[in-house]
């Protein structure tokens, strides 16, 4: 054992890089793929190799670092396998901007040495993130870390690419896809960021061939309409019946299209008719196909009309509509033009507004995929938490489309297919052909397309146990236990790594999957630069060390709640930290370096209260942990430690300390509970654990607990305390309500049985050092102008006469009154005028409701004292 006092004031700077430095070089965090121990595995959301710790990560990785660091005390061999992403189109534009500063583009360098600057700008930049998640205390398994373009996880992309391809699950087609003109690329449906947006819905006239009748079609998109090849309507709409089957000529174009008729069409959108675009909206591309109408794409990869918008050639798509709603207008072909707000299409990375266009892509054909995926979680072989995400899911999958996999960028997998210029046969095989499987020509082309970043990623929790091969730690850690993630990505990554898991693997990839909600600013707004409301974690970890900072992330982290997060809340912890320390450095201070065990026959009674509450407290935190109630769990252990441990046990025994009165079962208990307290604690704050737990203990480490689980029969005895407690917290509460000097020394008087009498008598040194009483007296009746406490147990009179002035008293809460009464008046006009509702920002309202409300339960509680101190005179 050893005990050492700890410094006066705590500075997590002098020992968190420390220590962590230690855990990594005796390897604390590596996992043993040949230990006996049962196996707890999590695989981390890999961070793009081009992001740095934002909060979002922050709260992710103090969430997982919570469940892995208490496994590892439970007796489990965990793995936390890191590593991160390569980011396909992100990182290519961070290098594309580098080469801008020195004049130029990735063209001028060539497809090769672009690639050899990124793996350059990898090994010198990229991976930041890795560090930052250091200093917030991840207890991942680094030795093992991966990334997305590692050779091994090329191989298995390669392996599953190739599978997927022979058993025609991927083909490449012409197809609608989401195209971004500024990064030159497909989309996916989920990389499409959806914004509401006001627009104009333009009314233009299609002239009827060999008619006066004009037909009029409703339009966010006109510059779309050079690719028009029909108009539809619904076949039951009466307006248009009569025009089924005739033809229209496309103004300025000239070109005849066909009126269709189809009940896709909504008879209450717009006019009810529809100008069909096949090239350039998803819709319109179904209803093509369906009609063989002809696709005609009017832009080019940058967004600018092509030869096939005529006149209109070699302008931006958005000054194309601008010139073509002016001609039309001239033509009179415009009925009218009304401000409409629609929902527009961003990339998810440049926030360009984004193209749908017909472009030759490949694909994954992902209904057979999702079938089983779907099957998994209803039959609870993955469960989600929380449970509301689980209808989520569902409702994504079974309306599943196919998964556009290529992108036209240079940085990422390129897809291993070769094209064969005599024959024209598509090459796919496990290794680069030297010549055509069919005709034997050695002319080959390679795709020059790369694969999508989620592909690689769908494969995260078992290539990075070494898969295609069947390694020992994909046997041992494989399924993983739990993936933690945010649900902005349940799609993206979540439900393809499920497809992906158990096509390859024949197993589910994770057991559980705990999604946890978004980090906002105090007033619920999400963080962003432009709004200057986000908190930088690095700074925080700074300010206040990282324990206060993930306790506070853990102690917000309700399921399904959005955490309102403002910098006060982590000062807030701070303060539990310093508890915490000056609570230790209390303990050890009074431990004279030979603490003898407990002595179980000699304990007193809240000796026995505490070591209950201790039990109860470390099954809590256990219970929560594994249900992913964080912030239940962190409160469990706060409302111990604070209020029980420090409020009242520390206070209990100091007279015990003093007086030297059965001291020594009083200090072993202590530094017992302390110590177990500091492991049920530690996977919430792993430094200052670790480091008053080495001082305490002169054990090498906390990491590997083990956790503590405590079996006591002391009801009796904690009930009894509890009866203590209640009793001193009732004359502390008279003594606040009538304002009574702290260090004034009262009497008082109690009616209550003789069980209770004894309790008293047994306990009255403490109920009399903490109540600050000077005698206690006990009655049969009622004492005169005495303030009053009734509980089940026991009656409190305690005589205010000679120790509070009533007039006086009645005076200062009089003025008090005042005070609450004007800022119900200011601030309850200000909430009843519409106008300020109106123009107020949403916080700001927010904190008025808050005062207002806070001036009525004070003014309430003021009229109460008022009201007793009158009976009282």
């Amino acid at each position: 054992m050893k005990e050492t006092s700890l410094p006066t004031r705590i500075d997590p700077k002098e020992f968190e890089e420390k220590l962590y430095n230690e855990w990594l070089e005796k390897k604390y965090f590596h996992a043993n793929e040949h230990s006996d121990k049962p196996p707890y595995s999590i695989v981390i959301p890999p961070p793009n190799v081009t992001g740095s710790l934002h909060m979002g990560h922050a709260l992710n990785n103090t969430l997982q670092d919570i469940l892995i660091r208490f496994h590892r005390m439970k007796g489990y061999e965990v793995l936390w396998l890191p590593g991160t992403d390569h980011a396909g189109i992100a990182t290519q534009n961070v290098v594309e901007k580098m080469l801008a500063k020195e004049g130029i583009s990735r063209h001028d360098l060539g497809r090769e040495k672009f690639i050899e600057r990124v793996w350059k700008w990898r090994e010198e930049s990229g991976g930041q993130i890795i560090n930052q998640l250091k200093r917030l205390g991840a207890s991942c398994d680094w030795d093992r870390e991966r990334f997305t373009m590692d050779e091994g996880l090329s191989n298995a992309v390669r392996t599953v690419f190739v599978t997927l391809y022979k058993e025609g699950l991927i083909y490449r087609s012409n197809y609608i896809i989401n195209w971004c003109p500024r990064c030159h690329t497909a989309l996916s449906d989920l990389e499409v960021e959806h914004e509401d947006k006001e627009g104009a819905l333009y009314y233009i006239y299609y002239p009827v061939e060999d008619s006066d009748e004009k037909l009029l079609i409703a339009t966010t998109r006109p510059e779309t309409m050079l690719g028009d090849t029909a108009v539809a309507v619904n076949p039951n709409d009466d307006r248009y019946k009569h025009l089924i089957g005739k033809y229209v000529i496309l103004p300025i174009v000239g070109r005849r299209l066909p009126i269709i008729a189809d009940e896709y069409v909504d008879m209450e959108f717009g006019t009810g008719a529809l100008k069909v675009t096949p090239a350039h909206d998803p819709n319109d591309f179904e209803l093509g196909k369906k009609y063989g109408l002809e696709e005609i794409n009017v832009m080019d990869d940058s967004g600018i009309i092509n030869e096939n918008g005529g006149k209109f050639k070699g302008l931006d798509r958005f000054e194309a509509r601008k010139r073509i709603v002016e001609e039309l207008k001239e033509l009179n072909l415009i009925e009218k033009i009304e401000k409409h707000e629609h929902s527009v299409g961003h990339c998810y990375r440049c926030k360009t507004v984004i193209e749908p266009r017909i472009s030759m892509q490949w694909f994954v054909k992902i209904k057979p995929l999702a079938e089983k995926a779907i099957e998994a979680v209803e039959k609870g072989e993955i469960k989600i938490f929380p449970e509301m995400w689980t209808k989520t899911y569902f409702e994504w999958m079974y309306n599943i489309r196919d998964w556009c996999i290529s992108r036209q960028i240079w940085w990422g997998h390129r897809i291993p297919a070769w094209y064969c210029d005599e024959c024209g046969h598509i090459n796919v095989d496990y290794k680069d052909p030297e010549s055509c499987e069919k005709c034997g020509s050695k002319k080959l082309r390679q795709e020059t397309d790369v694969l999508d970043t989620w592909f690689s990623s769908a494969l995260w929790p078992f290539s990075t146990m070494g898969w295609p091969e069947k390694t020992k730690t994909l046997e041992k850690f494989y399924p993983t236990s739990c993936l933690v993630t945010g649900f902005d990505i349940l799609f993206f990554w979540v439900a393809r790594m499920i497809m992906m898991g158990l096509k390859f693997m024949n197993d589910v990839p994770f057991r559980h999957v705990y999604i946890h909600a978004l980090v906002r600013d105090q007033y619920g707004q999400k963080m962003s630069k432009s709004k200057g409301n986000v908190i930088d974690p690095l700074i925080m970890i700074d300010k206040y060390g990282a324990d206060a900072f993930r306790f506070t992330l853990a102690a917000f982290a309700a399921q399904g709640r959005d955490i309102k997060l403002a910098e006060n809340r982590i000062e807030g912890y701070k303060n539990f930290v310093n508890k915490i320390w000056n609570a230790s450095r209390f303990i050890m201070m009074n431990l004279d370096g030979s603490v003898d065990d407990i002595d179980f026959d000699a304990l007193e009674m809240e000796d026995k209260w505490i070591l209950e509450n201790l039990a109860e407290t470390g099954k809590n935190v256990e219970k929560y942990i594994k249900s992913y109630d964080f912030n239940e769990a962190a409160n469990a252990i706060y409302q111990f430690f604070w209020h029980r441990l420090c409020d009242w046990y520390i206070e209990f025994i100091k007279h015990r300390i003093y007086n030297n009165v059965n001291k020594k079962n009083a200090l072993a208990v202590a530094r017992f509970v302390l110590e177990e307290s500091l492991k049920i604690l530690h996977p919430f704050m792993p430094f200052v654990t670790e480091f008053i737990y080495k001082n305490l203990t002169g054990n090498e480490t906390i990491t590997f607990g083990p956790y503590p689980e405590h079996e006591f029969n002391f009801k009796d005895d904690f009930d009894n305390i509890e009866k203590v407690i209640a009793f001193i917290t009732n004359v502390r509460t008279v003594r606040g309500e009538y304002n009574i000097a702290p260090a004034k020394m009262i009497d008082i008087f109690v009616r209550c049985g003789d069980d209770f009498k004894n309790l008293i008598n047994e306990k009255s040194e403490i109920i009399k050092k903490l109540a600050k009483i000077e005698n206690i007296s006990f009655t049969d009746s009622e004492i005169e102008k005495s303030a009053v406490q009734v509980e089940k147990d026991f009656t409190i009179y305690i005589p205010l006469e000679g120790i509070v002035d009533f007039e006086e008293e009645i005076k200062r809460l009089e003025k008090e009154k005042k005070s609450f009464e004007k800022d119900i008046k200011v601030y309850g006009k200000k909430l009843q005028n519409e106008e300020y509702l109106k123009k107020a920002p949403a916080h700001i309202i927010e904190k008025d409701k808050k005062k207002y409300e806070e001036a009525k339960i004070k003014l309430e509680e003021i009229e109460k004292s008022i009201e007793r101190l009158k009976k009282l005179c």
